[in-house]
């Protein structure tokens, strides 16, 4: 006689770990999805002034690169 014992193992201890790895993956997915969207805020409400200060201070460019890039921008 079989006393359903097979079942128990899904319903039981592997239920769990599909209840806990779904709460993981949806936490992943939200995060992304708020990364995503304040990067793409900050860079569409940037000026290129703005940019350039944010390059500069990151250490991307140099000093003379970016006094000769902002003369530059100050002109336009």
């Amino acid at each position: 006689m079989m006393s359903g014992s097979g079942s128990m193992w899904f319903g039981g201890g592997f239920m769990w770990i599909f209840w806990i790895l779904l709460l993981v993956i949806l936490v992943w997915i939200v995060k992304v999805a708020m990364t995503d969207a304040s990067s793409k805020k900050t860079t569409e409400d940037d000026s290129p002034l703005e940019i350039l200060k944010k390059r500069y201070a990151r250490g991307d460019i140099e000093e003379d690169e970016f006094i000769r890039r902002r003369k530059e921008l100050e002109k336009k």
